[in-house]
């Protein structure tokens, strides 16, 4: 079937430009979250990676600025969201504003440790037969510029580039094959650690040392399922212009659809809940010698068709 398009002007400032949307390439949406001139949070969408953002939570007033509400309310504000974006209505452009985590406050963070065969390979560790998981608290998320504050009580802490499902709609005991009807869409992820606190204080118990203030940037976009295999994208992470992480999902030793199922028989999964799916080889304490963050320092995160994150460590 064709796809049907739109020809739309749109006013910015005192020109006109027009382009042509495709209103079938609205359900391939990215959400964003976002502030303008230091304003209220706005909920936007864009149709490509960089390109101009449509103000959805202002058109509509119905429509939430929170992902997670958003997501929360169902279906009918995707329908509403895609017929926004084919009308080309209230349009910014991203370098007037500043983007925000585009998920904020969800129910659950949750981790999977151990889940890239190159990750398990770097530590001499078997492959695990069943996903280890913890969870970081909600409250260390920040987005994808901010800065990732260096704590006074750790001298190393360790960068983890890794794909996020957000998921859409309340899952409880679900199966493998109904687990891609309950996830919304993909984003970037660092889970920033405080190794010292991870592995010998606390008494090895993860949840400190994974959820200190701002050791979760979240960004810059979901980007809708539709737009994402998530069992084949390239995945970096990058230190002052170094490459420390390039992987692929394809390493993923227990694929998404299982981990969301595999995670529903034990807690119930809500609109707007993240799981950080685990990272590739190449984290600074696995390095010899060891190498961690400084203040300083600028680290990039980079996932194949989501985009780029970027955070100056202070």
């Amino acid at each position: 079937m064709r796809s049907k398009s739109l020809l739309v002007k749109l006013f910015l400032g005192n020109k006109q430009i027009v382009r042509n949307f495709s209103v079938s390439s609205a359900a391939k949406m990215r959400f964003v979250q976002y502030q303008k001139n230091g304003g209220p949070q706005h909920l936007g969408a864009q149709i490509s990676p960089d390109g101009d953002i449509f103000d959805i939570s202002a058109v509509d007033s119905s429509i939430p600025n929170s992902l997670v509400k958003f997501l929360a309310a169902g279906n009918g504000g995707i329908e509403k969201a895609k017929r926004i974006v084919a009308a080309g209505k209230s349009v910014v452009s991203p370098s007037e504003v500043k983007f925000l985590s585009p998920i904020t406050r969800p129910d659950k963070v949750v981790c999977v440790g151990l889940n890239y065969t190159g990750h398990c390979d770097e530590q001499n560790k078997p492959y695990p037969k069943e996903p280890m998981f913890f969870n970081k608290f909600p409250s260390c998320i920040v987005g994808p510029n901010d800065e990732v504050k260096l704590p006074s009580i750790s001298n190393s802490v360790d960068w983890e580039v890794e794909l996020a499902v957000v998921i859409g709609k309340t899952a409880k005991d679900i199966r493998r094959d109904q687990a891609q009807n309950h996830i919304f869409g993909y984003t970037i992820a660092q889970d920033i650690s405080a190794r010292d606190w991870q592995k010998e204080r606390n008494h090895g118990q993860y949840l400190l040392g994974k959820s200190m203030d701002t050791f979760c940037p979240l960004g810059p976009a979901v980007v809708t399922k539709e737009f994402i295999n998530a069992n084949d994208l390239k995945i970096t992470s990058t230190l002052n212009g170094k490459v420390k992480q390039c992987g692929n999902t394809s390493e993923l030793i227990f694929k998404v659809d299982f981990l969301v199922a595999y995670l529903s028989e034990i807690v119930t999964l809500y609109p707007g809940d993240v799981i950080l799916t685990g990272t590739p080889s190449g984290v600074g304490m696995h390095r010899s010698p060891p190498e961690y963050l400084k203040s300083g320092d600028v680290l990039e995160s980079e996932i194949e068709g989501i985009g780029k994150m970027v955070n100056k460590i202070v």
